[in-house]
């Protein structure tokens, strides 16, 4: 079971609306998005890095365009459930978007998720970038949040 951390704490009435998830890395940050009704991950979109200077204001922008309840952000950790400098990156930007939205941030540990959503990929046989990995990555951490008993939020 993964390991889940609220920065905020997740209202026990929130029924309607959305969960997304990001899945930071220094390039580019993959998008996923689901219904509280339907729990069906998808990936959104990816944010290229480099084309998006001020992400802590795109995410609240697409926080309040999407209705989005909660915000799931994958927490990278080495192999061995240790922080790393990605973790430290990750943190700080969590702490940012903590500044600017209101909703509940929630931290979910994340373990091999880009190495898995190109195997998913993969197995598509469809040509894909990866820019599809990373969005791909964050569907995964979104999912593991979903299947996280003790973090359900419906």
């Amino acid at each position: 079971m993964m390991q889940t951390i609220v920065m905020n704490k997740v209202p026990s009435d929130v029924t309607d609306g959305y969960v997304a998830a990001l899945d930071i890395g220094d390039r580019r940050i993959g998008v996923a998005l689901t219904s509280l009704i339907a729990r069906l991950p998808a990936p959104y979109t990816t944010i290229d890095r480099q084309q998006v200077m001020d992400v802590p204001a795109w995410v609240g922008d697409f926080v309040k365009s999407n209705n989005v309840c909660v915000l799931v952000v994958g927490m990278p950790k080495d192999l061995n459930g240790k922080t790393t400098e990605q973790t430290a990156k990750v943190t700080e930007l969590a702490r940012s978007l903590e500044a600017i939205i209101s909703i509940p941030i929630v931290m979910q540990e994340e373990a091999v998720t880009s190495i898995e959503a190109e195997k998913r990929l993969k197995n598509l046989g469809k040509p894909y970038s990866k820019a599809d990995i990373d969005a791909e990555a964050a569907c995964i951490i979104l999912q593991d949040y979903l299947n996280d008993g003790g973090q359900r939020i419906v």
